[in-house]
């Protein structure tokens, strides 16, 4: 099999662990259940629409709710949880939060314990990769995974480059549904 190339080329080389492409959503569903302490970190991307005019937010808190996983959101997408009445477990910035991450002695979001699982959404792809890769290397205690339209090698679990947004929003609809069935 050949790799895959991220769409957007930054950081391809990423040493000898590049990130298992999956493509099935019971599949990344049943990965997120395994998980004892998830967290969904939540980027500005997430302010645009889905192509039948959904706000792509929405689909995140769809994916937290069933879990109820953690969710951590940057200062504008806690913004608009707050309009939309659901207010977010934690507010850092991209960088703040995979620093915290990196410490296997910190209490998490909930101040339960670190997390083992951290799930970027909505986060620009060359500072999500390069805050990927710090968690790669300096957090052997956690793994990480991306919901984002786009392939990310740093990251342990991601979705391949979906040329449709449309492909993207039916995984996300089948990822939803099969987190539901499970909860």
């Amino acid at each position: 099999m050949s790799a895959v190339i991220p769409f957007h080329r930054v950081n391809v080389l990423c040493g000898v662990k590049s990130a298992r492409l999956v493509e099935n959503a019971a599949e990344y569903a049943n990965l997120i259940r395994k998980a004892k302490r998830p967290l969904l970190v939540l980027g500005p991307l997430l302010l645009g629409a889905s192509p039948d005019g959904r706000l792509l937010l929405q689909y995140a808190l769809d994916i937290a709710g069933p879990m109820k996983i953690p969710i951590c959101a940057t200062e504008t997408v806690k913004g608009k949880m707050e309009e939309l009445g659901v207010k977010p477990d934690s507010a850092y910035d991209a960088v703040e939060i995979a620093n915290a991450l990196k410490d296997p002695g910190w209490r998490g979001v909930r101040k339960e314990g670190n997390h083992d699982l951290v799930i970027l959404f909505g986060i620009r792809s060359d500072l999500g990769n390069q805050s990927l890769s710090a968690l790669k290397h300096y957090a052997p205690h956690l793994k990480t995974m991306t919901l984002c339209k786009y392939y990310f090698p740093n990251a342990d679990y991601s979705l391949p480059n979906f040329k449709k947004d449309a492909q993207w929003q039916e995984f996300l609809e089948s990822l939803i549904d099969n987190l539901r069935k499970g909860a």
